[in-house]
């Protein structure tokens, strides 16, 4: 699997997530096996380029691969001025959001809203190409509603503008996140275009990684959902896919170590202050397939000292090995 001039070590990526790829997140999914991750979605208005939020967006880490960091916008010449400055800030790939569903992206006419307006989308992938010498990927979704998908469409505008690989969430925006998702619709974008088309949407197993990429002859894998609380998903999945083996999860001691390791560097990355707000939402996640059943979550919620935390989790922990 190749975008541009790199070469990805495997054909299975980290969907960028709003308020969850960060830097911990990204650096923990590419130790499992993420073959690319990408940054939170940045948005091209400059009045936050600058912002504490926006730099804690942008931070990159060496462990995390290759830097692939994610915009959103509507207006050519903005966009196109964002992805510059994403790269002089170490982008080195610039992947445009035309997928979101949020209504506050889509009532700024970003994200999946753009998906109405061909001619616009058109303008966007050029001015961007146009404006970066790094490669520039696309992200969509399969339309606006049911009975506008237009993926094939924008595909081929992609392709066109010099788009160097494409993801599709297999969903329309009318969808949001229900029902099940559209490989049909990505199987006749691959059938299409010729630049490398990434499927996305409902990928939570191995088995179903596996069975996408084979029904659709997509290039590779996106996973989004199914790696909150489980980004050892992508070992699995990397073993299924490039070997034809199964690799079982780790044990419950490699996970709690993990687990661990992850909310600790969440505290050293946003600080004291936030650090431990951030934790609780991973933890959650966390324990849906360690202990789903737990009331631990609504202890762990209250806590309001990182060390307390670490602390309450350990001990969390021996009580489960213990029985």
């Amino acid at each position: 699997m190749r975008i541009g001039s790199y070469q990805l070590k495997n054909r299975i990526l980290l969907a960028p997530m709003a308020g969850i790829t960060d830097q911990p997140f990204r650096k923990l999914c590419a130790a499992y096996g993420a073959g690319l991750t990408f940054s939170e979605m940045m948005s091209t208005n400059p009045q936050v380029w600058h912002t504490e939020k926006s730099r804690l967006r942008l931070a990159h880490h060496q462990a995390a691969g290759i830097n692939a960091v994610q915009i959103a916008g509507s207006d050519p010449k903005e966009i196109a001025k964002a992805a510059q400055i994403n790269v002089d800030y170490g982008a080195e790939i610039i992947d445009i959001n035309m997928g979101c569903p949020a209504k506050k992206v889509n009532r700024k006419m970003a994200g999946s809203a753009l998906l109405q307006y061909p001619d616009l989308v058109r303008q966007i992938l050029e001015h961007v190409v146009n404006a970066v010498s790094v490669p520039v990927t696309l992200k969509i979704r399969t339309g606006w509603n049911k009975e506008h998908r237009n993926c094939v469409e924008i595909a081929k505008i992609a392709e066109q503008s010099g788009i160097q690989a494409l993801t599709i969430h297999g969903r329309t925006r009318e969808c949001l996140f229900e029902g099940n998702a559209e490989y049909d619709n990505i199987k006749a974008v691959k059938q299409q275009v010729s630049i490398p088309v990434i499927a996305n949407g409902d990928i939570t197993s191995a088995e179903k990684a596996k069975s996408v990429l084979e029904y659709t002859g997509a290039d590779a894998v996106m996973i989004g959902r199914g790696a909150l609380g489980n980004p050892w998903l992508f070992k699995s999945v990397e073993s299924l896919v490039e070997t034809g083996s199964i690799v079982f999860e780790p044990s419950l001691d490699e996970k709690c170590g993990v687990i661990l390791q992850h909310i600790q560097s969440l505290h050293q990355f946003y600080g004291e202050e936030k650090g431990y707000r951030i934790a609780r939402k991973h933890v959650a996640w966390y324990l849906q397939g360690i202990q789903p059943s737990s009331n631990f979550k609504q202890t762990f919620n209250a806590i309001t000292e990182p060390q307390e935390q670490l602390i309450a989790l350990e001990e969390f922990f021996n009580s489960i090995r213990n029985g």
